[in-house]
């Protein structure tokens, strides 16, 4: 029982790690539980300082009470090596100047869309080249994903951010993502990031049309 009432509640923490704020019984429909168990669960979480809450009115009735990680809870999910990065990026500005660090960023992002190029090499759809950049992504910590438009555009989105403590440190990061992605996705296709997750944002999110 222990077990399954950890896995549920990990399960709560991904779900608003991805899904952003969401109610109990939004919770309870994805979980399959009862509405009831998921605000046991929530109240665990609440007590350890994993999650808060936020009412909110809409027409009439009773406000819908909408759930979110706290800072604590973000901080569940992974910086790889944060604190490390961190110091190393400090000492490269510190010895090689701020021009040195922006060669290493420009290395290291040549070779990262070099890597991403041959991996999607075989992808001759849009939709393909997504799912292709979104699978290499999660693989290396941003659990990523896409979808679809209505108007034919498209939306990548990374709800996590593993380098999050470097990139507020070093915004030549944030740029050289946004020139991976260019380079990933193909000279038709013009990217422009529209949420992100420096500017307060939950997420980054990136919006995917044709150029």
């Amino acid at each position: 029982m222990d077990n399954d009432r950890r896995d549920s509640q990990e399960h709560i923490l991904f779900l608003l790690k991805t899904k952003g704020p969401l109610t109990a019984q939004a919770l309870a429909e994805r979980l399959g539980i009862t509405a009831m168990g998921v605000r046991q669960h929530l109240k665990r979480l609440t007590q350890d300082g994993l999650v808060d809450h936020r009412d909110e009115r809409s027409g009439v009735g009773r406000p819908a009470r909408h759930w979110s990680l706290t800072s604590r809870g973000h901080a569940r999910f992974p910086d790889s090596h944060g604190e490390l990065t961190v110091a190393l990026l400090d000492s490269v500005r510190r010895v090689f100047g701020a021009k040195g660090l922006d060669k290493l960023i420009s290395a290291r992002t040549q070779e990262t869309a070099a890597h991403y190029r041959e991996c999607l090499e075989g992808q001759a759809t849009i939709e393909g080249r997504l799912a292709g950049l979104a699978e290499l992504r999660s693989a290396e910590g941003y659990m990523a994903e896409w979808h679809a438009e209505e108007e034919g555009t498209f939306l990548f989105i990374e709800n996590h951010c593993p380098v999050c403590a470097a990139a507020r440190i070093c915004q030549g990061l944030c740029r050289s993502e946004l020139e991976v992605f260019r380079e990933a996705l193909g000279k038709d296709w013009h990217i422009e990031r529209c949420e992100h997750l420096l500017d307060g944002a939950r997420r980054c999110c990136y919006r995917v049309s044709a150029a």
